[in-house]
């Protein structure tokens, strides 16, 4: 059983979590950085694989690789976003918090972990990376408890990601996440707060029985 403050916590910590594009210079504790690895192990996997691995990056040379591999792709993306100078800025800024986090995490996936028949993934075989989903989550809500700050990555060519971290062909990177400290933490998500869209209704996503019935 939890208290009540104990349950206000996790559920202001889940409202609390921010993607993260800005940092500052301060170095990241060791002990801190061990805890939310600790989180991410414990997050749940189907069958029981915990397919994740851990990339702990802060040297400044593979950061810029990383970011040269990511901007390589925000300007591809860009031919999509040409009238919406938002879209571009929030993209560079993405690049910016790369190169400015002292840590960067990158999570992969393996999908041979277990062997050929982990129990659940049979049926459905987007398992593994749902689990490694749930860690990244965990990560993220620990590094908020830490006052630390989390941004993620999310558009680079999984095969320069894999030459420049020597991953093996098999393993999927599954994310590249900057971590560190902020000296503006947004109090709402930020593409929220520039008006890019708006809240959904909870109400209007909830359906009873069968499809559209609400």
């Amino acid at each position: 059983m939890f208290s009540n403050d104990e349950k206000k916590a996790i559920y202001k910590v889940i409202e609390t979590r921010r993607d993260i594009r800005s940092f500052n210079t301060n170095p990241v504790p060791e002990e801190a950085v061990n805890r939310i690895l600790e989180a991410a192990h414990h997050a749940p996997s189907v069958g029981f694989m915990q397919p994740w691995n851990f990339i702990l990056i802060e040297s400044d040379e593979v950061k810029k690789q990383l970011a040269w591999a990511a901007d390589k792709e925000r300007r591809a993306l860009a031919i999509h976003y040409e009238e919406d100078e938002r879209a571009s800025k929030f993209l560079s800024l993405k690049i910016e918090g790369l190169k400015e986090a002292p840590l960067t995490i990158c999570v992969t996936c393996d999908p041979t972990r277990g062997g050929s028949h982990v129990l659940g993934r049979n049926s459905i075989p987007e398992t593994d990376m749902m689990s490694t989903a749930c860690a990244i989550q965990n990560m993220w809500l620990a590094s908020c408890v830490e006052g630390l700050a989390m941004g993620w990555v999310s558009f680079y060519k999984k095969s320069d990601v894999r030459d420049i971290l020597s991953i093996p062909p098999h393993i999927d990177p599954v994310a590249l996440l900057s971590v560190g400290y902020t000296d503006v933490y947004p109090k709402a998500p930020i593409l929220e707060t520039a008006n890019w869209e708006k809240r959904r209704s909870l109400q209007n996503l909830i359906f009873k029985d069968i499809w559209g019935n609400k």
